[in-house]
């Protein structure tokens, strides 16, 4: 599997540095629909060869938030968001974040 948890900002900001595009995923351990959206993510993560990542709102709220600021996206849970050369080209929500959304937007 090709999934890993991040736990700051600074672990965000140095893969946006070396890698062109991160896929994120960020997480709430306590929620149905985002648990449905990792089971998703996960799937996805399974087949590829690059390393795609996520983190858990509630063991990371201050990076979460962060992550908020300083790309300009609204906060939400769960919530998917592409960065390609660090600045995120796309981002959706709860139940439109599927496998089939999820490669598509890799492809």
């Amino acid at each position: 599997m090709a999934l890993e948890k991040l736990s700051t900002i600074e672990e965000l900001d140095q893969l946006l540095q070396e890698k062109d595009r991160v896929l994120f995923l960020k997480n709430s351990t306590t929620c149905p629909v985002s648990h449905e959206a990792f089971r998703q993510y996960e799937e996805l993560a399974n087949e590829l060869e690059e390393t795609i990542y996520y983190l858990n709102v509630q063991e990371a709220r201050p990076f979460s938030n962060q992550i908020a600021e300083q790309f300009a996206v609204k906060h939400e849970s769960p919530q998917a968001l592409l960065f390609k050369n660090g600045k995120v080209t796309w981002h959706d929500s709860h139940w439109k974040i599927t496998y089939k959304n999820l490669k598509a937007i890799l492809n």
